[in-house]
């Protein structure tokens, strides 16, 4: 995958009027690296102009104008409870979810707009830390919540933070002060959270992610870490946090800019490779010899990761013959979402034999991704691209 942030004013310059030229932009470009993308957009980011649409702050919006996280007065943050901006969202998150729900370009969208950086909080400025605050009322959070839950049902959405305001909608939640703030046992981290809101399981079906915190990055995989913020000190608690989160992805920039090296990259890869699902198939059954119309291909398979795959990407059987090339491709209608870790499936389907000839073939499979040309997901097998690049060999049989 691929992140990026983008102002809600690249796209919508008034009531119920978009341009997604700057997201098709965006999409067009990672999907044709063969990737999908995660993305948010926000209002205000600081150290970068106001994602505010021009014609609300010419309605009268207010906004506040502040120096944090080096700031210096260039975004401003505005009244989130405006009336104007509130139908301003609700017009947003409908054509957005109209548009993109299901979109094959994306693999996970952050519910985002409200707070610094869209992220669902205005500290210090937040009536605790200092005594106004800035952000959305409960009733505006709850407004954007469940406008995007019913844009959204295909795409898989997440939020900042669990709550019980959120804890019955179809969303994950992204932790973006990863293996700093994320350890329950101090009331306010993001596992305390999970605890409060009763989700700490809902990463069985919903996904969590969120951003390796930015202080701790270029240290995380030092042994021994040597972090100045990071939980458990010199101990490095970031195998927990992946534990108690059930992790699927992670931001971490300091990867490619400027990058590990040595003992830290095999680390880093390690840590990456810790996160997410890793589906297996531990069983296959293919019948040696087809003889009538239809002939029946199995397997079982288990999940030996952290978390589950949230798509249903269409598993699909193909026949190859002698020369290597795919004679005939079977669509099957099992669920990659049936598996999970410490939940394995069994799958069987009937095929047809149907346009294949007498002779010897290779029956792979492979889940599709549905996007063209998209890096096909790998089974962890051992003739996982044995026969074909992006399938998984099963085993031969004969057409008699």
């Amino acid at each position: 995958m691929e992140w990026f942030y983008l102002p809600l004013n690249a796209v919508m310059s008034g009531p119920d009027v978009f341009n997604w030229s700057a997201l098709e932009a965006q999409l067009n470009a990672i999907a044709a690296r063969g990737h999908q993308a995660a993305f948010r957009f926000y209002l205000d980011y600081p150290g970068k102009p106001s994602g505010i649409p021009r014609y609300l702050l010419d309605n009268g919006l207010v906004t506040h104008a502040y120096d944090d996280f080096g700031n210096n007065g260039l975004s401003v943050s505005p009244d989130y409870d405006d009336p104007n901006l509130g139908t301003a969202l609700d017009q947003f998150i409908a054509a957005l979810g109209a548009r993109y729900d299901g979109d094959p370009r994306i693999g996970f969208l952050q519910v985002g707009l409200l707070g610094f950086w869209g992220e669902w909080h205005t500290y210090p400025h937040d009536g605790y830390t200092l005594p106004e605050n800035w952000f959305a009322s409960q009733a505006e959070q709850v407004r954007v919540l469940t406008d995007f839950d019913a844009a959204f049902n295909k795409t898989k959405l997440q939020v900042r933070y669990p709550s019980t305001d959120n804890a019955p909608l179809g969303m994950g939640y992204h932790d973006d002060s990863f293996a700093v703030e994320t350890l329950p046992g101090v009331g306010w981290h993001f596992m305390d959270k999970m605890i409060a809101a009763g989700t700490t399981g809902k990463w069985q079906s919903e996904p969590v992610g969120g951003e390796l915190r930015p202080e701790i990055q270029g240290c995380i995989f030092d042994a021994p870490a040597d972090c100045p913020v990071i939980e458990g000190g010199a101990d490095n608690d970031f195998p927990d946090s992946v534990a108690q989160t059930h992790a699927s992805w992670l931001l971490n920039q300091y990867a490619f800019d400027p990058g590990y090296a040595g003992p830290n990259l095999a680390r880093a890869l390690a840590g990456s490779k810790s996160l997410g699902y890793q589906l297996q198939v531990t069983q296959a059954s293919t019948p040696l010899f087809v003889r009538g119309r239809t002939f029946t291909v199995g397997v079982k398979m288990a999940d030996l990761g952290i978390a589950p795959f949230y798509y249903d990407w269409p598993p699909q059987i193909a026949a190859v013959d002698a020369r290597g090339h795919i004679t005939r491709t079977w669509t099957t209608p099992w669920q990659l979402t049936a598996v999970g870790p410490g939940r394995p499936a069994q799958f069987t389907a009937s095929l047809t034999s149907a346009g294949l000839r007498r002779g010897t073939y290779t029956l792979v499979m492979r889940a599709a991704n549905p996007l063209p040309r998209g890096v096909p997901l790998r089974f962890a097998n051992a003739a996982q691209d044995r026969t074909l690049r992006g399938w998984l060999t099963l085993g031969r049989t004969a057409v008699v």
